[in-house]
């Protein structure tokens, strides 16, 4: 008995022994080995603040910043932490239902887990963020972090700069990682193209928190902290003085502006028009602004500098002389006896606009006069030269040179979205003639239409390679990186010159020269500057469009190039006003106020008469308002039928003026909406 006692004592002493083992392996295994519930105390009491970095800033050719940074706020949640939040108070602050407080919440948990912070409501207005600074103790799990907003202290470049956004699931994974939600990344212009050099890298801070959720120190000491790294600034070659000029020159118009250094490539200034106010898309109503901008039919966010496609018309003339003395086909001297028509394909077409005996006597005059006949003659000449057989190859070999000179492809420009126009090939017209074609069938490609596209970018980069007679840098913004390094391959591209067929002489560019020189001090007086040698091209490109399933033709496109001064050229220009006339009537004036202002650093008061004048003229085609109306009706129709409800459509006219008075039957509604009611134009076309 007493044996079974002393080995029952012993078993139970071993289950201690047992249990005591087990509870200090696994006090071991929770202390020193398990990092999970350190990591849960760690959460509980320490904050990561994310630092966002400053991105690097924008300056202008004479060290002007003209993008800079300010500070904002993003309201973060980490959705695990917030579970005892005083909602019905937050929601109170910011002015939300529950419904939406839910819905923005399992986005939260959707986008970014239950345990890391993702933003809540971004780019809190200033009385914003004061209300909630001084109240956010009172929600757990929810944190005022710092956010380095962009704001453009000219109100200028917009369609250069871009604008940035919050990285979406598609760059997070093309960047491997490296973006997380709530990161903002370049979306358009140089934000995008120098996303890498601008974006800087990203630091934290951590916190500790009491009981109450209040942020009341540095955990450690700052010893776990790190600092953001700001982005690298950029140099450019903009002149922002030249740049705001230009925009005001372009408002209420379509059309666009470039202006360029011959010597560098660098871009002096581009404006797109219409455009819009930059610091609309950096502030808290920028998504607003956004859609606002989106629904424009008139394309505010549309570069028409290198994305819009326009036939060069008459500017042309100067590339084609060019091509034509080179062949061999024409000399300097070359002239043709133009009455006012060409006929020599037997249809009269194209017509020109001098008819007077020997305006087209030699290559000089063809230029300053603009004979249509003269360069649709020249064209033929080239493209049936007989040393190359036939017209088809004789073609390619002209396509070959327009190449050469930039157009049909793509500059190179540092802009996303830029469009190559277009030259078009052999096969494209085999598969339109059905083969069958020749050179009285793409005549008019001699005076840069047929099917000719190119945008002012390109006009304004083969004036480069006149100015420079054969070659060319790649039309850029930025002139040097900060701090840049042997490993910046970013600007190798843009410091590389480019020879453009080295076999043309100098004597067939100064022919070319002599021209465009006249023209201005001719034709294109407009475009004068008292003591400044300019050598221009007006053009009058004719527009169509296919509108509601009819072509329709508008008025003609206001076209102008030139460079300046001659002998020593320091910019050179293209501008394009559509459906606005004749080159010489706003394209040209334009162009002579951009050149004396860059040239002259300034324009006397009494040619501020002729920018005013300029700027305050209203353009803007009338087929614009006509789309703008087919759809704003028809998205207003699309909402009713959605909602069975007229009082939606009756809020979009309450908020519409310019809409007719609201029909009371609905098929009288629906009609009045995809037919526009003639009292809102003068005209329906400016034809």
């Amino acid at each position: 008995m007493a044996l079974f006692n002393q080995s029952r004592s012993n078993i139970i002493r071993l289950i201690f022994v047992g249990v005591f083992l087990i509870i200090i392996v696994q006090l071991f295994n929770l202390q020193i080995l398990s990092g999970k519930y350190k990591q849960l105390a760690m959460d509980n009491a320490v904050f990561p603040k994310v630092k966002y970095p400053d991105r690097g800033i924008i300056y202008d050719r004479k060290g002007r910043p003209i993008l800079n940074n300010t500070i904002m706020f993003d309201l973060v949640v980490t959705p695990n932490e917030a579970r005892k939040t005083d909602t019905f108070g937050l929601c109170e602050i910011l002015s939300i239902d529950t419904a939406e407080y839910r819905k923005r919440m399992l986005e939260a948990r959707f986008k970014n887990g239950p345990y890391r912070p993702s933003i809540f409501q971004g780019l809190l207005t200033p009385e914003l963020h004061a209300r909630l600074d001084e109240n956010i103790w009172k929600f757990p799990g929810f944190a005022l972090i710092e956010r380095p907003v962009r704001v453009y202290p000219y109100n200028a470049g917009a369609h250069i700069m871009g604008y940035i956004g919050e990285a979406d699931s598609s760059i997070i994974k093309r960047s491997g990682g490296y973006y997380r939600m709530g990161d903002y990344v370049g979306r358009s212009g140089i934000e995008a193209y120098y996303e890498q050099v601008l974006m800087g890298q990203r630091g934290v801070e951590y916190l500790i928190k009491d009981n109450k959720n209040r942020l009341v120190g540095s955990y450690e000491n700052g010893i776990f902290d790190t600092a953001a790294i700001a982005g690298r600034n950029l140099r450019t070659y903009i002149d922002i003085d030249l740049q705001v000029l230009a925009e005001k020159l372009i408002r209420n118009k379509v059309g666009a502006v470039v202006a360029i250094d011959p010597k560098t490539g660098g871009i002096l200034a581009m404006a797109s028009g219409p455009t819009y106010d930059p610091n609309s898309l950096t502030g808290s109503n920028k998504q607003k602004n956004y859609g606002q901008l989106a629904l424009d039919v008139a394309g505010p966010l549309l570069n028409r500098a290198i994305a819009g496609l326009y036939e060069p018309g008459s500017t042309f003339k100067p590339l084609g002389g060019l091509v034509a003395l080179n062949e061999g086909v024409i000399t300097p001297s070359y002239g043709y006896n133009c009455g006012g028509r060409y006929y020599g394909c037997g249809h009269g077409k194209p017509a020109c606009t001098h008819s007077n005996p020997g305006h087209a006597a030699n290559l000089r005059l063809a230029i300053a006069n603009s004979c249509n006949s003269y360069f649709v003659q020249v064209y033929r000449n080239t493209v049936d030269n007989p040393k190359y057989g036939n017209v088809k190859k004789g073609y390619e070999k002209w396509k070959e040179y327009m190449n050469h000179f930039g157009l049909g492809e793509r500059t190179g420009v540092d802009l996303v979205s830029e469009q190559a126009g277009l030259i078009p090939d052999t096969s494209r017209y085999n598969r339109v003639y059905r083969g069958s074609w020749n050179s009285c069938t793409n005549l008019t490609l001699g005076i840069g239409q047929d099917m000719m596209q190119t945008t002012p970018l390109q006009m304004a980069n083969a004036m480069c390679i006149i100015a420079n007679k054969g070659y060319y840098f790649t039309p850029h913004f930025v002139q040097k990186i900060d701090d840049e390094n042997a490993e910046d391959t970013m600007m190798r591209q843009f410091r590389k010159k480019h020879e453009v067929l080295t076999n043309i002489s100098d004597e067939a560019y100064e022919a070319i020269m002599s021209g465009m020189q006249q023209v201005v001090d001719g034709s294109a007086s407009r475009a004068k500057v008292a003591g400044i040698e300019i050598c221009g091209k007006t053009g009058t490109a004719e527009k169509y469009r296919v509108i509601q399933g009819r072509r329709i033709k508008l008025d003609d496109n206001s076209v102008f190039v030139c460079f300046a001064p001659r002998h020593d050229p320091k910019i050179a220009l293209a501008v394009v006003v559509e459906n606005s006339g004749f080159g010489n009537t706003w394209a040209a004036p334009i162009a002579g106020l951009m050149l004396e202002r860059y040239l002259k650093d300034s324009i006397p008061a009494e040619r501020m008469k002729e920018v005013d004048r300029i700027a305050n003229a209203n353009l803007m085609p009338s087929y614009i308002k006509y789309l703008q109306y087919v759809e704003d009706s028809a998205r207003a129709f699309n909402w009713a039928e959605r909602y069975k409800d007229s009082s939606q459509i009756k809020k979009f006219y309450r908020t519409n003026p310019s809409r007719p008075p609201f029909p009371t039957s609905r098929e009288k509604r629906r009609t009045a909406m995809i037919v526009p009611d003639p009292r809102l134009f003068n005209k329906p076309f400016n034809a």
